[in-house]
C-alpha cells in the first residue's frame, strides 16, 4: 500500500476544517435569531448530556483505535482483526449506554421529549468508525463523507426550521445527520479487510487497554461537557448556557483551525514510534509547535480586538455577554491547542497515555473545584475561568512530564516574533473598532487590517519559520504555473 501523504492529508483536513468553521459560521446567526440565548440553552444542556452518554460508549476507542492501526496498517489480517475486536466492543458499549440513557428518556420531567431525539447521537457512536480510517490516514474519504453531510445538514435547517418552535426538529436534525455520517463512513470498507476467524477474536484484552484512554476522554469531559452541565444545574438558567455555548463554539472554531495539522500528524508519528524514527518525531513536533504559535498566538489577540463588533453582528441582540466570555476564553485556543500537540504527537504515539492521564485528571479536578465554586457568584464567567485554569494545568503538566524526550524552551524562542506582531496587530483592530461605525464594515476592516498588519510584523521581525514557509509556498504555486 503506497505510503500516505502528509501534505496532501493536510490540505484533505484543512479543507475540511474550513467547512467546519464556514458551518457554524453560517448557521449560528441564524440559529441565535430564531431561539434566542435560552432556545440555545436548552440545545446546549440536553446535547451536553447525550456526548456523555456517547463518552461512555465509545471507551476511548477512538484515539487507541486510531493509534492501533496506524502501527499495524501494514498487516492486513492484524487489522482486520482489530478492527473487529474494536467495532464488536463498541457495539457492546453502546447497547449498555442506551439502556441507562432510556432511563433518562424515561424520568425526565422538563427534557424527554429532547432526549428522546438525541438517542440517536449515543446510537451513533456504534458507527463511528473514524478511528479506522484516520489510522490508514485515509483523510480523503473522510473528508468527503463527512462534507456532504454536513452540507446537506445545512440546506435541511434553512429549509425546516424557521421558528422557535422548531427546536425540537432542529435537535432531532443534528442528531439525525450524525448518525448517517458514521454509517457512510463504512463503504469501500471490506478494500481495507479480509475475513477473520470470530472465533479467534479476543474482546477482553482492549476493554483494558482502551480504559487507559478512557480515565482522560471522562477527566476531559469535565472542562468541556461538564461545564455547560454544571451551568444549567447551579443557574437554573437556559439564558446562562446559552451565552456560554455560543462563545464556546467561536473558540472552538478557531482551535480547530490550530490544530488541523496535529490530526494529521497524529498518525504518522505513531507509525513513526513504530520504527524508532526519533529524530524526525522531534522535528515534527518542533514544526507543528511552530505552526501552532504562527496561527494561535494572532487568532488570540484578534477574538479581544473584534469581539465587541462581531457578538452583536454574529449573534444578534441579547447575546451581549458573550463578549465577556470571549476575552476570557480567547487564551484556551492557544493553551488548548499546545497540550494537544504534546498529547496527540508524543504520549500517544508513544504508548504513554497512561502517564498523560496524570495531567488530564489534574486539569479535571481543578475544573471540577472551581466551577463549584466561581458558577453561583459569577455564573457562566466562572466556568470560562475554571475552563482557562483547567487548561492551563493540563498544558503545563504535558510540559513537564515530556522535558526527558523533548525540548519545550523552542516555544518561548518561537513566540516572541509573533507576540509583538500580535500586540501591534490588536492595536490597530480595536483602534478601526472604535473608528469605524456599522457591523459588517467594522469586522471587515478589522480582519483585513488586522492580517495585514501581522504578516507585515513578520516580515520585519524576520520570523524565519514565516519566511521559510511563505517562500515554499510560492515556490510550489509558480512551479506548478
Amino acid at each position: 500500500m503506497a505510503k500516505p501523504s502528509i501534505k496532501k492529508n493536510f490540505i484533505y483536513n484543512t479543507l475540511y476544517e474550513i467547512l467546519a468553521i464556514i458551518s457554524p459560521l453560517i448557521t449560528a446567526p441564524y440559529v441565535s435569531r430564531i431561539f434566542g440565548a435560552d432556545g440555545v440553552g436548552v440545545y446546549s444542556y440536553t446535547s451536553a448530556m447525550a456526548s456523555y452518554f456517547a463518552l461512555f460508549a465509545a471507551l476511548g476507542i477512538k484515539t487507541y483505535g486510531q493509534r492501533e492501526i496506524a502501527q499495524c496498517r501494514d498487516n492486513k489480517e492484524k487489522a482486520s482483526k482489530l478492527f473487529w475486536e474494536l467495532e464488536l466492543m463498541c457495539i457492546s458499549t453502546t447497547v449498555l449506554s442506551l439502556i441507562v440513557w432510556a432511563f433518562l428518556v424515561i424520568f425526565s420531567k422538563e427534557n424527554s421529549v429532547y432526549y428522546t431525539v438525541l438517542t440517536m447521537t449515543v446510537a451513533a457512536t456504534a458507527f463511528d468508525i473514524s478511528w479506522f480510517w484516520k489510522g490508514y490516514e485515509e483523510y480523503g474519504f473522510i473528508v468527503i463523507r463527512n462534507s456532504f453531510i454536513k452540507i446537506v445538514g445545512i440546506v435541511l435547517l434553512f429549509v425546516f426550521v424557521h421558528e422557535k418552535s422548531d427546536l425540537l426538529l432542529y435537535t432531532a436534525m443534528i442528531a439525525a445527520t450524525g448518525l448517517i455520517g458514521n454509517i457512510s463512513m463504512w463503504a469501500h470498507l471490506r478494500k481495507y479487510l479480509v475475513k477473520v476467524n470470530w472465533h479467534e477474536l479476543k474482546l477482553k484484552y482492549h476493554y483494558q487497554e482502551t480504559m487507559v484512554y478512557f480515565v482522560p476522554t471522562i477527566a476531559t469531559s469535565i472542562y468541556t461537557i461538564l461545564d455547560k452541565a454544571m451551568i444549567g444545574w447551579i443557574t437554573k438558567s437556559d439564558f446562562q448556557n446559552g451565552y456560554y455555548e455560543q462563545a464556546t463554539k467561536i473558540v472552538n472554531i478557531c482551535k480547530t483551525v490550530v490544530i488541523s495539522l496535529n490530526s494529521v500528524l497524529s498518525s504518522r508519528i505513531s507509525y513513526l514510534f513504530s520504527k524508532q524514527a526519533h529524530d524526525e518525531i522531534k522535528q515534527k513536533m518542533v514544526d507543528a509547535l511552530n505552526f501552532i504559535l504562527l496561527i494561535g498566538i494572532p487568532i488570540v489577540f484578534g477574538i479581544i480586538g473584534i469581539a465587541r463588533t462581531f457578538v452583536p453582528f454574529f449573534f444578534g441582540e441579547g447575546f451581549e455577554q458573550a463578549t465577556i466570555l470571549l476575552y476570557i476564553m480567547s487564551p484556551l485556543v492557544l493553551i488548548i491547542a499546545i497540550s494537544n500537540c504534546y498529547g496527540g504527537l508524543y504520549f500517544t504515539p508513544s504508548g504513554q497515555k497512561a502517564r498523560s492521564n496524570k495531567g488530564i485528571i489534574a486539569g479535571a479536578v481543578v475544573n471540577l473545584i472551581l466551577n463549584a465554586i466561581l458558577i453561583y457568584p459569577f455564573q457562566s464567567y466562572g466556568a470560562a475561568v475554571a475552563s482557562i485554569a483547567a487548561e492551563m494545568t493540563v498544558t503545563e503538566m504535558y510540559i513537564f512530564m515530556s522535558r526527558d524526550y523533548f525540548d519545550s524552551s523552542c516555544i518561548l524562542r518561537y513566540s516572541w516574533k509573533k507576540l509583538i506582531a500580535s500586540g501591534t496587530m490588536l492595536g490597530v483592530v480595536i483602534f478601526l473598532g472604535y473608528r469605524i461605525s456599522g457591523g459588517l464594515a467594522v469586522l471587515i476592516a478589522q480582519v483585513l487590517a488586522g492580517c495585514l498588519i501581522y504578516v507585515l510584523m513578520l516580515f520585519v521581525l524576520k520570523d524565519m519559520f514565516f519566511i521559510d514557509q511563505s517562500k515554499k509556498i510560492f515556490s510550489h504555486v509558480f512551479k506548478k504555473k
